[in-house]
């Protein structure tokens, strides 16, 4: 069910703008700025006005080393002349950002992104679902690895016993070794 409303931008636009910082899914200022259709400035300055509706849970600033780190995993070499380190929002942030700059672009782009970060938290789920069943069958072959070299130890050992059978004491009656 889609909103006409919606300004068409694409999945694959949206996806590529969420990073992983601080182990948490964030999009950083710029690219809101351009999905909202403002500039990041103004963005800046209607969060700096309303600071008290992002705590540090919803936005944060980036240190210069994390912004390094956020450049190798873009691949470019610069950040088009930034004086300061950018904003990231997660996904609560990038939510609160609807009620500060109230266009309706922006709320319609809130609602785009909102969806997707719901997609990319159900595949995180359906991964992480994965990952656990694959550790439960690798703990279990392992299991099987230890029983199989148990039985390989039993099977030597009764090979070795029939090899060098150890001379047995006969028990009952005795009888004469007479020839006749």
């Amino acid at each position: 069910m889609t909103d006409n409303k919606l300004p068409i931008i694409s999945e694959e636009a949206i996806v590529t703008k969420i990073y992983i910082v601080r182990d948490q899914k964030v999009m950083i200022d710029r690219d809101l700025a351009e999905l909202y259709g403002v500039e990041t400035k103004y963005l800046k300055r209607q969060v700096k006005r309303n600071i008290v509706r992002f705590p540090e849970d919803f936005m944060f600033n980036l240190t210069e080393q994390e912004l390094t780190n956020l450049r190798c995993q873009i691949g470019t070499s610069s950040w088009g002349g930034t004086r300061y380190t950018p904003m990231a929002f997660t996904e609560h942030g990038v939510l609160m950002l609807s009620s500060v700059l109230a266009s309706e672009k922006a709320i319609n782009v809130n609602i785009q992104i909102m969806r997707i970060f719901t997609k990319v938290r159900q595949l995180l789920t359906d991964n992480l679902s994965i990952r656990l069943e694959v550790e439960t069958i690798k703990k279990k072959l392992e299991n099987q690895d230890k029983n199989i070299e148990l039985v390989f130890s039993y099977l030597d050992e009764l090979i070795e016993k029939q090899e060098n059978p150890k001379p047995r004491k006969r028990i009952g009656y005795k009888t004469s070794n007479k020839e006749e």
